[in-house]
């Protein structure tokens, strides 16, 4: 007997190849809404990364019939409240532009610009309630872009305990580390129970 299929909830690029590499290992059968032909856009107006996270879980596993695994994620930073936060793929349409009004903020702070990526992702299953984790990841963030791995603002943040941003860490090491990979493996024992064969 296989394992049931998951849907992985999101169309971002670098999202679905950080997903696929931290299951790579475990028996499940993996695939997306590009494999699927299935076009959804989510409303992303929940209160919280919680409630979005939510809502694009349920969403795709309503309308694929499948276990549906997705996240939200926001960059807060200490010296603007916490912003750009829950909005911070909504305040300008390139990962370039984001960058750029974030160091415009930042220009009147003094550094260090301490700051945290927060992620919580939904486990949904057709006409269930959804499971929810969370994970989070600590930083600052730094004036000048460095690196060519990650997406979003990646290339900004410089992850605690290294010397390096996190679009300088392999993909591999990302996922050691991130808040992504920490909101999965929260997830992980509730995920492999539903999938899995008894």
């Amino acid at each position: 007997m296989t394992a049931q299929k998951l849907l992985l909830a999101t169309t971002n690029p670098g999202k679905l190849e950080e997903l696929y590499d931290l299951l790579r290992e475990a028996p499940i059968d993996l695939t997306d809404p590009a494999r699927l032909g299935l076009a959804l856009e989510v409303v992303e107006d929940g209160a919280d990364y919680a409630e979005n996270a939510g809502l694009k879980a349920t969403a795709f596993a309503s309308a694929s019939g499948l276990p549906a695994l997705a996240d939200d994620t926001g960059l807060e930073v200490d010296a603007l409240g916490g912003a750009p936060g829950l909005h911070s793929r909504r305040v300008a349409a390139t990962d370039e532009a984001r960058r750029r009004r974030l160091l415009a903020a930042l220009a009147p702070h003094p550094r260090p610009w301490r700051a945290s990526f927060r992620c919580a992702m939904a486990l949904a299953v057709p006409g269930e309630p959804f499971s929810i984790s969370y994970g989070a990841c600590s930083g600052e963030i730094q004036p000048v872009a460095r690196g060519q791995g990650g997406f979003g603002y990646d290339p900004l943040f410089l992850v605690d305990g290294t010397t390096q941003t996190m679009a300088e860490l392999s993909l591999r090491e990302k996922n050691l580390r991130s808040h992504r990979a920490r909101a999965l493996q929260a997830l992980k024992p509730r995920l492999l129970a539903l999938l899995l064969p008894d």
